[in-house]
């Protein structure tokens, strides 16, 4: 097992081309084909979880949030990034960080959240924009079928609830080879008229490469035409938050303190109360006091995340309830998320989740 067979399972459920631009996300430290001894998988990388990787025998710690953010010019020791990361590199400790790629996943974060509520029907608040492609190729039409099936294998044509999607136009092409071609059909030399099929998939941005392999290795001609367009369409598979619904509606105090009780919240700040039942609940793990006006225009009764300034708190214009339960708090079951992932996927390897509580602010 090497490190890159690691961080290919967990691109699977979050692709790192999602994450935000501001973000550090990858491989912080160490190198893709070390073999792995065992897996440590924390919410933050401090010193004491290098400890904790260091006596568990674990070489790679899989962190949630990255401890190298910005650009580091020196490493001596002065703060607890650097502390962390030299220890790390002395006793070859390789870590590994997803953060905002899994925040925007619909299986990541926000999920993970929802599912400890026990809400359904849920989808994602703020969908990514410029996530999604399309491929548009001609095929001659005896082998149209071949090469839209490997394009499908690719994971091109998923959209929303439907797979194999695909539209196609039939035509005529025309093309005339050199004296250095090899043409599949008709003549080099001699201007050729082929009954060809126009096929056109979508596919998110991440599967380029397998999509386009996938072409050429299915597709019969010798040059190989198509076109790959970005599109502006607001992907429903990808972004940030999710709006869910209780399986029945609660009072607002009732709902707070589940919700206390549930993300073993310290304290929950929140705006004023409105007298309101809750059913229909949004969530966004981390600092969320940017999608306030998302949650209120997809019609929550409360909108449940941390960070949220003094000001901020007006924001909810009495028509939801904000309720900040702390960053920590609304980002801690990540951990136990990852170790499902990769248990389930490497289930006979050391998968271990930290025991070390990485929240950095404490309540009287």
């Amino acid at each position: 097992m090497k490190i890159k067979d690691i961080a290919a399972c967990i691109e699977e459920i979050a692709p790192l081309n999602y994450a935000e631009d501001f973000d550090n996300v990858g491989l912080l430290v160490g190198d893709f084909n070390t073999e792995v001894t065992g897996v440590l998988v924390t919410l933050d990388t401090l010193e004491t979880v290098v400890d904790e990787a260091i006596a568990t025998n674990c070489n790679l710690i899989v962190s949630f949030h990255p401890i190298l953010f910005s650009g580091l010019k020196k490493l001596n020791g002065k703060n607890y990034v650097e502390r962390a990361v030299i220890k790390a590199i002395k006793n070859n400790i390789s870590i590994y960080a997803m953060h905002t790629a899994l925040d925007n996943s619909i299986e990541g974060v926000n999920a993970k959240i929802c599912e400890m509520l026990g809400l359904k029907n849920k989808k994602i608040l703020i969908p990514q924009k410029n996530t999604l492609k399309k491929l548009l190729t001609y095929a001659p039409i005896a082998a149209a079928e071949k090469v839209r099936q490997a394009l499908f294998n690719a994971g091109a044509g998923n959209v929303g609830n439907y797979d194999n999607c695909s539209f196609n136009t039939e035509g005529f092409g025309t093309f005339r080879g050199n004296e250095n071609s090899n043409p599949f059909v008709g003549e080099k030399g001699k201007l050729h008229t082929e009954n060809e099929t126009l096929i056109g998939v979508v596919f998110e941005k991440h599967k380029e490469r397998n999509v386009v392999s996938a072409l050429f290795k299915s597709h019969p001609y010798e040059e190989v035409a198509y076109e790959i367009v970005s599109l502006e369409n607001e992907n429903q598979e990808i972004g940030l938050g999710m709006i869910g619904e209780l399986k029945e509606e609660k009072s607002e105090i009732d709902f707070l303190t589940f919700l206390k009780n549930t993300m073993h919240a310290k304290g929950i700040r929140h705006s004023e109360l409105l007298g309101k039942s809750i059913k229909k609940v949004a969530v966004l793990g981390g600092s969320g006091s940017f999608a306030i006006e998302k949650a209120i225009e997809a019609g929550a009764d409360i909108y449940v995340t941390a960070d949220i300034k003094y000001h901020e708190f007006y924001k909810a214009e009495n028509k939801l309830v904000i309720a900040d339960i702390g960053h920590y708090e609304s980002e801690q079951f990540t951990k136990n998320l990852l170790v499902d992932i990769l248990t389930k996927k490497f289930p006979n390897f050391a998968i271990i989740l930290s025991q070390k509580n990485t929240n950095p602010i404490y309540y009287l």
